[in-house]
């Protein structure tokens, strides 16, 4: 137990109705979770307002409520503290609550639109390999050194976060990544966590559904750097245009990486084929199994990263070349009759181009090239026409299909697709809702030689249809269909 005004130091506190020298047990923002002697913090999220359920908690036994907005009903014996802001209240009483444990290790945030899972998880896989104890927060999974842990969103609730730092401190983890999403940042999760860097990766179409614009979706990204200490560094990618953006205002000491611009941290490709590409970073070079310029500017990254927290630079290229892809990244499978299966999470125009550029880089031009796409439901819907010009004109063939439709017609999302392919295209185009039939069409019609691209998923193994998951896996499924035609 802690006393309460100590896990309440720093929250933007604006009046307290009882006092706040008292234990409490528990940190709890959902009502169903709280137990005798928790202090309950209302938040007012996307979905409902935890307003709505105080009373509810104080009848479960909550000792204190956190809101920020009091209750008309007051109850005896429970201490109720307003606060200028919920969630940037959760936030510091989370990390107050376990003792701060983001200031025992070194906290590295990426953000950016693509490249944030490649990036975090393979510096992960890059300290582990150098013999350091090492933590991961990213969407496929949570990693406390060798511990795995579910994780159901790209940014975890400060709860999470700071209950998993924690487990590092315990641990006696030294660094650890994090991706950091726009919506992360703009729920506040990431307050009062002390990172040591942060790492942009590039900008381009995505969630305009949450943030409407994109340019409160670019500035939502900025606050991370905004709220740097001088003490921590800025890696940015100054071939985005978007990087310079990033760091205007960070009090951090700012660096860079680049494949075309002069900067810091300098890439050329020098190689580049399906079995990996050959770069030099800052006039040394390095053989990775990960393709791509999109990979070029992510190993770029992850170099920078790494020689800033003081890795030896010759053992980190060592380790890099032995690093493979992240599940669900350019994952590929190639069949006995020679077609190769590509699946890749790219679920926005810009990643969906570079996958497609990429392949388009290696062809040699006798194979066709097959893509199987969907866009999700409840999501950005400008984004679709986008998606389906850039899939039916860098394709030879293009199925649109289902993605994870949640509460929207999968029929709807396709047509949509539909109206951004130009005229002379459309007859690449096949439209199947059924993922698993899109999947087993573009096998079938694929010969010798032929490259199949699946498309949004990546690493998710599961269909969401109307609140319901599904077990869905693109990879194992795209390679049992190509094994079973083997036979």
């Amino acid at each position: 137990m802690k006393l309460l005004k100590d896990i309440l130091y720093g929250a933007g506190l604006s009046a307290v109705t009882g006092s706040t020298d008292i234990l409490v047990d528990a940190v709890c923002f959902d009502s169903r979770k709280v137990e005798m002697d928790d202090v309950f913090v209302a938040i007012k999220g996307t979905q409902t307002d935890g307003h709505l359920y105080i009373e509810k908690a104080v009848d479960a036994g909550a000792k204190a409520i956190v809101c920020e907005t009091l209750p008309k009903q007051i109850v005896n014996g429970v201490t109720y503290v307003e606060v200028m802001d919920g969630n940037t209240a959760l936030a510091v009483m989370a990390s107050n609550f376990y003792d701060n444990p983001s200031k025992n290790l070194k906290l590295v945030g990426v953000t950016g639109t693509n490249g944030k899972t490649t990036v975090s998880s393979l510096l992960y896989q890059l300290c582990k390999k150098a013999g350091y104890k090492t933590g991961l927060l990213s969407t496929i999974e949570i990693r406390v050194d060798d511990t795995e842990y579910k994780t159901t969103h790209t940014t975890p609730d400060a709860l999470t976060i700071n209950q998993h730092l924690s487990l590092m401190n315990q641990a006696g983890v030294e660094f650890c990544f994090m991706e950091v999403s726009s919506h992360g940042i703009h729920q506040k999760r990431t307050k009062g966590l002390n990172f040591a860097g942060a790492i942009f990766t590039n900008l381009s179409h995505d969630h305009l559904d949450y943030h409407k614009t994109f340019a409160e979706y670019r500035d939502t990204k900025k606050i991370l750097f905004d709220e740097l200490p001088k003490t921590a560094f800025a890696l940015t990618n100054r071939d985005d245009k978007n990087g310079s953006v990033m760091v205007q205002n960070t009090k951090a000491k700012k660096y860079s990486y680049a494949l075309r611009t002069y900067a810091d941290y300098r890439g050329q490709i020098l190689e580049n084929q399906f079995s990996g590409q050959l770069l030099k970073i800052n006039g040394h070079e390095l053989w990775s199994r990960l393709i791509g310029h999109f990979n070029a500017y992510n190993l770029l990254a992850i170099y920078a990263t790494a020689d800033l927290l003081g890795l030896e630079r010759l053992e980190t290229l060592r380790i890099l070349s032995e690093l493979k892809t992240v599940d669900g990244r350019f994952q590929y499978h190639i069949s006995q009759k020679r077609i190769t299966a590509i699946v890749d999470y790219a679920h926005t125009p810009d990643a969906l181009k570079n996958v497609l550029e990429t392949i388009g880089s290696l062809r040699t031009g006798n194979e066709d090239l097959i893509t199987v796409v969907g866009c999700g439901g409840d999501r950005d819907a400008s984004k679709r026409p986008v998606m389906g010009h850039i899939a039916s004109e860098m394709s030879d063939k293009t199925i649109f299909t289902s993605d994870n439709p949640r509460t929207e017609s999968p029929t709807a999302i396709i047509e949509a697709m539909e109206t951004g392919v130009e005229p002379q295209n459309m007859k690449k185009v096949l439209s199947i809702e059924n993922r698993k039939q899109a999947i087993k069409t573009a096998c079938q019609l694929a010969d010798a030689n032929d490259i199949i691209l699946v498309a949004g998923k990546g690493h998710e193994t599961y269909q969401e249809t109307n609140g319901v998951r599904i077990d869905f896996d693109d990879f194992k499924i795209v390679k049992e269909i190509l094994n079973a035609m083997n036979k």
